[in-house]
């Protein structure tokens, strides 16, 4: 995928997405601060603080998802 495609989910209007890698993994992200997209590379945190380390090679799409519900 594009780093390009995902750049542009968080500058256009940003809406909670999730990436699907090409083994079929989802990764949530349910706000701009989850994710970092670097020269190589796209990091996204959990809401635990861990973080994925994904090679754009292997992320096969993108979905919109629903905002994730609040903790309370």
């Amino acid at each position: 995928m594009d780093l390009a495609d995902i750049q542009r989910k968080l500058t256009n209007g940003f809406r909670p997405f999730a990436i699907r890698t090409s083994d079929g993994r989802e990764f949530p992200v349910p706000h701009k601060e989850f994710i970092m997209i670097t020269r190589r590379s796209v990091v996204v945190a959990d809401e635990q603080g861990f973080v994925d380390i994904l090679d754009p090679v292997h992320i096969a799409s993108l979905r919109e998802i629903g905002p994730l519900p609040s903790r309370e």
